[in-house]
Parts: structure tokens; sequence; C-alpha cells
């Protein structure tokens, strides 16, 4: 049996953690699980967003079920997300968008994974006052990190049969920062003769996914890109509340939803707790858990298919209780 830490958050986090921790025991999930409060309370009592114990408990199990985090805009502490990733070097934020033909949307069959590099670019937080009306941020792009991120999507696309990866980059401006990492894409790419390579720039990407989706397979960018165009990608598909992430090092792993911590809703119950559970099951599979997963992910799509209990955000009037009870009635 494997034990999991779970982070509860806030926001629409613990609705939606209890209903994900119901669904996985109620599928046979081989876990234990030890759960902590993580977030804006947790700063506001303790002065810390993470107790010292939910630390020590990942670091323990090394897998970790995150749910959302209220990040204030513009002060107040930084991104929990962008902490841990830096702490446990979750260098590869793999982000799956893939369409469900229930959840009706003007862009059928689309099947994209973002591969995000989760640790560099503008995501340092290094920011400086130059005078009063000036700040300056440093983009940091690395050989390193830039080739172990393309390396997996190019490993990701031979083990999974996909048959192109995409680099996303803004090479023609930035031509020193993600000229490198486009000049690594395409050492690597001769690695892998099997797999079609090509480079696009972020914002004709950005044109082509709301044109044409179904022309990316595997794509490939550095942090800033990685965070917009896979929210892109979620739109896609149904919105955020359907995209699941998983955050991966070379001895962690983080799995987490998307979207946020949905303040505006919270105790409302009307949550939608699939991108968690769909976390959830890249989490189990990671574990080799995988017939639970699949057991998990039919369910969800009869429930999405009936369409009774589903909830706002997709259309539909159901609640997070009444989604939760579905898909475990659907276990089998």
């Amino acid at each position: 049996m494997a034990t999991i830490t779970v982070f509860k958050g806030d926001g629409i986090g613990p609705e939606i953690t209890d209903a994900v921790l119901d669904i996985l025991k109620a599928a046979g999930a081989d876990l234990e699980f030890e759960v902590f409060r993580v977030g804006n309370q947790e700063y506001l009592e303790n002065g810390a967003l993470i107790p010292d114990a939910a630390f020590a408990s990942f670091e323990k199990t090394k897998v970790l079920l995150k749910s959302p985090i209220t990040t204030p805009i513009g002060k107040g502490f930084r991104s929990l997300n962008v902490t841990m990733r830096e702490k446990y070097d979750l260098y590869a934020n793999i982000r799956p968008a893939k369409s469900n033909s229930a959840v009706k949307t003007p862009f059928p069959d689309v099947d994209i994974v973002t591969f995000r590099e989760n640790t560099e670019d503008l995501y340092v937080g290094k920011e400086r006052w130059v005078d009063e009306n000036t700040v300056i941020a440093d983009k940091i792009i690395t050989r390193r990190a830039s080739e172990r991120i393309i390396r997996d999507a190019f490993e990701y696309a031979v083990k999974q049969g996909r048959k192109k990866v995409t680099c996303v980059h803004k090479a023609n401006i930035l031509k020193m920062s993600d000229g490198l990492f486009l000049d690594i894409f395409n050492q690597v790419k001769a690695e892998y003769p099997t797999i079609t390579a090509e480079d696009k720039i972020v914002d004709a990407v950005c044109m082509q996914l709301v044109m044409k989706p179904q022309q990316f397979d595997v794509m490939v960018m550095p942090n800033l890109y990685g965070d917009i165009v896979s929210d892109l990608t979620s739109g896609l598909i149904g919105g955020l509340g359907l995209l699941p992430s998983s955050n991966l090092g070379k001895d962690y792993a983080m799995f987490e939803a998307v979207h946020g911590s949905a303040p505006d809703i919270a105790g409302k119950g009307i949550a939608n707790p699939t991108a968690l559970l769909w976390s959830a099951c890249m989490m189990l599979e990671h574990l080799q858990q995988k017939e639970t997963a699949a057991k998990i992910r039919r369910a969800v799509d009869v429930v999405l298919a009936e369409g009774r209990e589903t909830t706002p955000d997709i259309g539909g009037t159901g609640t997070t209780e009444g989604y939760k009870n579905a898909v475990i009635a659907h276990l089998n």
C-alpha cells in the first residue's frame, strides 16, 4: 500500500479534495492518506503557508495530491505552486487536454499534451526597481532545464505512440533566451527520427489553437508560455474544471488541478472535482495502479455522458456531492 500526502488548500479546495478522496476509497485505491491544511488560513493563523509536518510528509511519501491554493495578486505571499516546484525540483509540468464527447465545445477531437518547463523563465520571480517608474524582471533559460523537459516530451511521445512534438517559443524576438531553448530542441530532435518535430512562435500557436487545434499533439515550451497555452487548451475541451496536471521531478511527484481556488463559489457545493480527480488518476498511474485509474475514468465518462449530475461550469445543474455520488455509483 502506498502512502501519499494530501494538501487540502483553500477556497473550493477542501470540498473537491473530500470528494476525490471519497472516490479513491470507493474505487479501492491501494492508498493511505496523510492530509494537511495549507494555504491562506494556515498562513493567517500560523505564519506559514505549509506547516513543517506537511513538508516532512511529502519528503517521506514523495507523492503529493494538492488542491487549489489562493495566491494574492500583486502582493502577499509567493505562489505555493512556484515554491513547491523550486524546492523539490518538480521541473516537468504535464497537462493533458483531451476532448470528451459529453462536453460539447466547438473543438471536437482535441488531444494535446503540454510539457511546460517548471522551474525557471520569468517564474523565478527576480524583479527589481531601477527607478520609481521602472521595473526589470529577469528571464532565465538554462541548457540543463531546457534539455531535460524537451527530452521528456520526446520520450513521452515515443512511449505513448504520439506522432509529433511542437516546440513553442518566441525566438524571433528573444534571440538569446528562447533562441537557446529552440537550439536545444533542434539538437534533441535528431535523436528521435520517428517523431515529427516542428517549432512555432507562441502567438501563432495561440491563433492556430483556436482555428485547428487537431494539428497539435505534444507541445513543449518554457514556463510562461506553458502556463498560458495550457490554460488555452483547457478552454478547447470545456474549461479549467477538466484539465489535470502532474509536476514531476527525479525524486518527487505532485498532482494537482490546474484551476484556482475559486473563492467566489467556495462553500456553495457546486465546485467541479473532475480536474483534481483526473489528476488523482494520473497519480494512480504513476503509482502503477492503472486498473483503478481506468475504473475511475470510465465512471467519470458515464457521469459526464448522462449529464444529470454535472456541475454548472460545464452546463449542468448538479452539486459536488451529487457528482461524487454518481461517480461512485458507476465504479465497476
